[in-house]
């Protein structure tokens, strides 16, 4: 079983939730389309789903190429961090965009980490 390709599948439906998520605030606050603002509450969810989207750019690359040279399960591990920091970001960000912090923190921290990990993957694997 690939984990890193479980984690990379969850981390694209995540964004897709986001999405829905994003609609039934449309829906909610009276936003129509194409509009992306007019309700604090919508716009709140709808920079999630953004930031979501900017934060997935490098997650995914980095998570798939860590995957290629270290064990599948500590690389699947450090993308969860990732997903529950997503969750978190949004709990946070819809409450209060000031305390969104933690869950950032938790998003990109574990990016840098599965980036770090590729370049020094990909570097050892060219030296040898």
């Amino acid at each position: 079983m690939n984990y890193v390709h479980i984690v990379a599948v969850l981390a694209v439906l995540q964004f897709f939730l986001f999405g829905i998520l994003v609609g039934r605030a449309r829906a909610k606050y009276g936003v129509k389309a194409p509009a992306t603002s007019g309700n604090e509450h919508f716009e709140r969810a709808f920079r999630v789903h953004m930031n979501t989207l900017e934060q997935l750019i490098g997650f995914l690359p980095a998570l798939l190429i860590a995957g290629l040279y270290w064990p599948n399960t500590i690389i699947a591990g450090i993308g969860v961090v990732y997903l529950v920091g997503r969750f978190l970001y949004r709990q946070l960000y819809i409450a209060d965009p000031a305390k969104r912090g933690p869950g950032f923190l938790l998003t990109v921290i574990p990016t840098f980490t599965l980036l770090a990990a590729a370049l020094v993957g990909a570097a050892t694997r060219f030296a040898a």
